[in-house]
């Protein structure tokens, strides 16, 4: 079956919002083995949408449209494809009542009337409970075409695709499609593909895709059964394979556990504590950690430490030291871990400063040098990188590295005991 993706909203064509829901739903389309061939933007006007539309479901089986469902004039998208597939809008009441809750304990004393509108829904409709906002998403069909409406929010339409209209796409697929995700730190995307070339180039069923993230490399293991246990066993070879060639540079399997959940995780396992002290990311390891759910179990402290003053009084950086060597070094990065280590009781200690830019750089020490160190139960680590791109980027990627670091520097501790 072939997918097509329209997104609704002058805002997109103006540049005023970023589109991740196209990155979100291609990803998702790509998962369910459906074929993809266009993506289309188009603005709130009338006539302009309902062209694209026809034009949509005349090339694909499936259309998925998102924004341009709330309560306002310039909100076409349901009445635009009412037109184009034939079908009169009526009131739905479950839909009502659905708003009507909503309101109910809301802030505003009047709402206005233009707000009912969202409880109107073409004749016949799926309708999909909007659990995080007010207008439902819809599924039409009429003559073998499906159109699937989904609300702009993310954070109303992640949620309703994952729940609701993947479960519905899946049971119109004749065969079975299973992935499994490992995700790679250490490595560039090239370096991944150079290790796997030889898998890509033979592959069939499954197929391997891979995917650049921010310090990452993610790799897509997917296989087609006529039952999920059969592309199970079609992806488990392949995917030992894998775990053999990068080893401990795997951090996880699971698609839902990113880097920051798998370090929590292996820092309750061996029932380590840890603490940070951060320099250039100026708390941002901390922040990465404290989204993980229950990891006050393990995280007790995180110290910014930004002058040089900070460095010395609250991790004991020596006055020498950074005369010597200076506040980006090898030697400043270890004496703020293991300083941060004894000034916060904790087993485990990760350390960052560096130079983020775009001032400050020399040619001895250029804008993207950033140390880095690891403090676990007295025995420290120290890394050196010198990374790519403006401000924003070199923390971020400084951020993921100590993460990664805090994960391999935990796996030797415990190998070597």
């Amino acid at each position: 079956m072939t997918v097509e993706l329209i997104s609704v909203g002058t805002e997109l064509l103006m540049g005023n919002i970023v589109n991740s829901n196209t990155q979100f739903l291609a990803e998702k389309c790509a998962m369910l083995g459906l074929d993809m061939y266009y993506q289309v933007t188009v603005g709130d006007n009338y006539g302009r949408m309902k062209e694209v539309v026809k034009t949509a479901l005349g090339r694909s089986d499936i259309i998925i449209l998102t924004g341009g469902l709330g309560p306002t004039e310039d909100d076409l998208t349901k009445e635009v494809c009412a037109d184009v597939m034939g079908m009169e809008l009526v009131e739905d009441l479950h839909t009502r009542k659905h708003l009507e809750a909503f309101f109910e304990h809301n802030i505003y004393r009047e709402i206005p009337d233009n707000n009912w509108k969202m409880a109107t829904v073409p004749s016949g409709a799926l309708v999909l409970d909007n659990g995080n906002g007010m207008a439902p998403g819809l599924i039409l069909e009429k003559d073998g075409k499906a159109a699937i409406l989904l609300p702009g929010p993310p954070g109303e339409l992640y949620p309703m695709f994952e729940q609701q209209v993947f479960p519905w796409l899946s049971g119109r697929q004749q065969s079975v499609l299973v992935s499994r995700m490992v995700k790679i730190c250490g490595c560039g995307e090239s370096q991944v593909e150079e290790r796997i070339l030889d898998l890509i180039d033979s592959q069939t069923n499954p197929t391997i895709a891979t995917y650049a993230k921010t310090a990452e490399v993610h790799l897509r293991i997917t296989a087609r059964g006529a039952t999920e246990e059969e592309a199970g066993r079609l992806i488990e070879p392949v995917l030992e394979e894998v775990k053999d060639r990068f080893k401990e540079k795997i951090y996880t399997t699971d698609e839902h556990v990113n880097l920051e959940t798998a370090v929590v995780e292996l820092l309750k396992k061996h029932r380590l504590t840890i603490s940070t002290a951060e320099s250039c990311t100026g708390g941002m390891v901390a922040a990465k950690l404290v989204n993980v759910s229950g990891v006050s179990q393990v995280f007790m402290q995180g110290m910014v430490t930004y002058s040089n003053e900070a460095k010395m009084g609250l991790l004991g950086v020596k006055e020498d030291t950074l005369r010597t060597y200076g506040a980006v070094s090898e030697e400043t990065a270890k004496e703020m871990a293991s300083g941060g280590a004894a000034a916060s009781g904790t087993d485990v200690c990760v350390a960052i400063t560096g130079l983020a830019g775009p001032e400050g750089g020399t040619d001895r020490k250029p804008v993207g040098l950033v140390y880095m160190a690891c403090c676990i139960q007295g025995n420290v680590a120290v890394r050196e990188y010198h990374f790519k791109g403006n401000r924003d980027k070199i923390r971020e990627q400084s951020m993921m590295k100590a993460l990664d670091l805090v994960r391999l520097c935990i796996l030797d501790h415990e190998a070597s005991r």
